[in-house]
């Protein structure tokens, strides 16, 4: 009962064949420095193989345009389709790992595997991040990033839901 979860697109590939692309809404930060992330995958997934092929992904985060693309690559087989095409998804070069950005997504998270925990139903990789892209244009002149301005979404019990209203940030309870 553990809810909202982030919803992402994943992307991978294989040591051969062509990338793929997946919905993964069992994620998380695990650790800031080094910067690390966890995915958990059912190990029948068709990119259940390239992930421990090559020990590398891409978290893609997703917004309220994604959302069709985020369902559509979570309920279909790569090993049926080219969902990047179906999905008219940009594959866009990562710049130290072989699987490729989405390039609509507004960030991109360059991921390497550092350990893989066999779980039962899904198998958690944990893995470092070594590349971050955001898009500019949520960048302010201070150059911080406003991911709320790209309408991410989140994933409650089968259905999606996009963000709502700001209610505070951090430390806001004790400032005077």
């Amino acid at each position: 009962m553990l809810y909202p979860l982030p919803v992402v697109l994943i992307s991978v590939c294989g040591t051969e064949g062509p990338p793929n692309v997946f919905t993964v809404a069992w994620t998380g930060t695990i650790c800031s420095d080094p910067p690390m992330v966890s995915i958990s995958v059912r190990p029948e997934r068709h990119s259940h193989q390239m992930l421990e092929e090559t020990g590398e992904f891409v978290i893609n985060l997703t917004t309220k345009e994604l959302a069709y693309a985020t369902d559509y690559c979570g309920v279909r087989s790569g090993k049926n389709e080219d969902k990047w095409k179906a999905m008219n998804l940009t594959a866009s070069p990562a710049d130290f790992i072989r699987p490729p950005l989405i390039a609509e997504s507004p960030v991109n998270l360059e991921c390497v595997v550092k350990s893989v925990h066999r779980l039962g139903t899904h198998d958690m990789y944990m893995a470092e991040i070594v590349a971050v892209h955001a898009d500019e244009a949520y960048m302010d002149e201070k150059h911080q990033f406003h991911l709320e301005k790209a309408d991410p979404i989140v994933y409650s019990h089968g259905t999606y839901f996009s963000l709502g209203e700001e209610i505070g940030t951090f430390g806001y309870s004790v400032k005077k």
